[in-house]
């Protein structure tokens, strides 16, 4: 893994494009749970935080569904701190059964697709009796495998993004809104 240091990732911020603000950012996340609840709040679901991208949407959403459910997380990851995925890699969890339940993955960003649509299929393998899908953000790109997220919050270019979650090799997940890496740092893969 290439490392970078931190007063490289705090010039990597300071040159980003800010896509949205942070109170932009939350306003999404009511919108988010808003639906979510009218959908899922009599269905005793399983909410899974997808490690380590899910981190931050899954803590702003949690204190925002107001209704009985279960949590877990899981970790498999394409991208280890880089910015292209590789191979996926499952690390840990679930520990929550997921048999004939309602499950809801929280995640950062649908991007490529390959990541949530390779653990939505391991739900259903699971047995769970329906697998829904929050992410954060949507990259406006053509995805390698059909998939589609059930509630959304901010649709993103086709560009690196980071903040909210969303990593730049391994920094800036709490970067207090959501950044584009700019141009210049492109070649710095």
């Amino acid at each position: 893994m290439e490392s970078v240091s931190p007063q490289h990732a705090w010039q990597v911020l300071q040159a980003a494009d800010c896509l949205y603000t942070e109170a932009q950012v939350e306003a999404a996340l009511d919108v988010m749970a808003q639906a979510i609840t009218a959908t899922l709040g009599q269905s005793n679901p399983v909410v899974v935080c997808l490690m380590n991208g899910g981190v931050v949407p899954f803590g702003k959403l949690l204190p925002r569904l107001n209704f009985p459910l279960q949590i877990d997380y899981v970790h498999a990851t394409r991208y280890r701190d880089k910015l292209y995925g590789s191979d996926l890699e499952w690390r840990a969890g679930p520990f929550v059964s997921a048999r004939n339940r309602t499950v809801l993955l929280v995640d950062d960003i649908l991007d490529a697709g390959e990541t949530l649509a390779a653990i939505e299929k391991f739900y259903q393998g699971q047995g769970a009796r329906r697998v829904y899908k929050a992410v954060l953000t949507v990259k406006n790109r053509t995805r390698s495998v059909p998939i589609a997220a059930d509630f959304i919050g901010l649709e993103v270019p086709d560009r690196y993004v980071f903040g909210y979650g969303m990593d730049y090799k391994g920094y800036l997940r709490n970067a207090p809104g959501i950044y584009a890496l700019a141009e210049s740092f492109n070649s710095d893969s």
